[in-house]
């Protein structure tokens, strides 16, 4: 083969994985019913910082963090008229979280068209919780700017659906730190304690790690965006493993 043909196969090769890579943006945004005007809005929320670390979906994801808590507390407003503000906000808190946004990610795939490093790729980065959270966080974030408020508001209310069957307390919501320091004095006559083991990232967009103990004893350790959504992951590993004891 001379250079000339072995350019050309270079150069078809390129074209192949370009088209490869635009279906799949096509896909994407068929399984949202949104088509981007500007398409690079839509590459920057798909992008982890591991892939680009200066042109990446962390602005992206903070913004969508913000439209989503608005949609989703506009949401359960509307749904549930007969609450009251407590259950409202617990409610919310329920579904604006990392495993919920994950849940929300996951029924379209979206770890899949993620621009990540080899290296996250290795480690499953397609499938981490915290990755797929803040990318759907970014795609909200990016259809807002991209389209308006109602277009974001229709794919959220849309998966909010489509995942969640039922939109009560009942369903939703589980308060483990009092489960847990029920079933702690009721077995052990101690309650649990928190302690703070890290916190990291920007001040808009902190991340916190928590531990449990019960009896001096570490039970779990969880991430949030809160320390109080870190508690709760906590409480619920501790509260399971507690359970099969």
């Amino acid at each position: 083969m001379n250079n000339k043909d072995s350019t050309n196969c270079t150069q078809d090769s390129k074209n192949h994985k370009q088209n490869i890579w635009l279906n799949d943006l096509e896909i994407l945004q068929k399984s949202i019913k949104y088509n981007f005007n500007n398409q690079a809005l839509l590459i920057q929320a798909l992008t982890h910082k591991s892939y680009n670390k200066t042109t990446n979906n962390e602005r992206l994801e903070f913004l969508g963090d913000a439209v989503l808590d608005l949609l989703i507390g506009e949401y359960v407003f509307n749904k549930l008229k007969n609450s009251n503000e407590g259950d409202l906000t617990k409610l919310r808190a329920a579904i604006v979280n990392e495993n919920s946004f994950t849940k929300l990610a996951n029924a379209i795939t979206l770890g899949q068209y993620l621009f990540i490093s080899q290296s996250e790729i290795k480690n499953k980065g397609r499938f981490k919780p915290s990755i797929l959270s803040d990318a759907f966080e970014a795609l909200i974030g990016a259809v807002y700017i991209d389209g308006g408020l109602e277009y974001a508001r229709n794919i959220t209310y849309h998966l909010l659906e489509l995942v969640y069957k039922e939109i009560d307390l009942d369903s939703l919501f589980v308060d483990y730190k009092t489960a847990l320091q029920e079933l702690t004095q009721a077995i052990c006559g101690v309650i649990p304690e928190y302690e703070l083991i890290d916190s990291s990232g920007p001040d808009h967009n902190k991340s916190f790690t928590m531990q449990v103990k019960i009896n001096n004893m570490q039970y779990a350790i969880a991430n949030g965006k809160s320390k109080k959504e870190a508690e709760q992951m906590c409480a619920k590993e501790a509260y399971f493993i507690l359970k099969k004891r």
